[in-house]
């Protein structure tokens, strides 16, 4: 049954929701390659019932595919469909108001396609990255080169021919260590 968290318009989906401390800036990340960096604190407090304010103007056929909350010294990753990703300086993303167009996070084209996953990370994290056909891969974030905003990003995972990435998560130092203690 639950309550009601926020009003959608037809066609919009609730992807994500983060506990805050107030002040902290947000990126949010289209499948288009664009993300946006603005402070929680443009966004006004509202009832449950609301629909909300703007975060990024999108482009037509673009979508938010994730949300991060930054925080110091901490890296974007981007994943694409195609297996290739980056990760990337938080500070390179300007802070701008809520509701621009954003800035390039990574150069989508037929070879990435789209981008299905962003994710926070710092060097001493692993990412498990799984495709839609079933392969899923292990690695360690720092073996993921940071590099500039502006680019194509790498390969991270070989996919067969008609496979896609699906989805990314990340094991922080404190989860392999309790995994490690299993």
């Amino acid at each position: 049954a639950g309550i009601i968290a926020i009003n959608l318009d037809k066609g919009d989906k609730l992807i994500e929701a983060r506990l805050t401390d107030g002040s902290s800036e947000v990126v949010l990340a289209t499948k288009l390659g664009m993300a946006i960096r603005f402070l929680e604190e443009a966004v006004r407090p509202m009832g449950r019932a609301a629909t909300g304010v703007r975060g990024i103007n999108l482009e037509k056929n673009d979508e938010v595919v994730g949300m991060v909350i930054s925080r110091k010294g901490t890296s974007l990753l981007a994943v694409c469909e195609n297996g290739y990703g980056k990760r990337t300086d938080v500070t390179e993303y300007r802070q701008t108001n809520r509701g621009g167009k954003g800035v390039i996070n990574i150069k989508i084209s037929e070879r990435n396609g789209d981008v299905v996953a962003v994710r926070e990370v710092v060097d001493t994290d692993d990412i498990i990255i799984a495709t839609e056909g079933g392969q899923v891969i292990r690695m360690k974030v720092a073996d993921v080169k940071e590099i500039g905003r502006n680019t194509q990003g790498v390969r991270l995972i070989k996919l067969d021919e008609k496979d896609k990435v699906s989805d990314v998560t990340v094991l922080s130092a404190k989860a392999q260590e309790e995994e490690g203690e299993e």
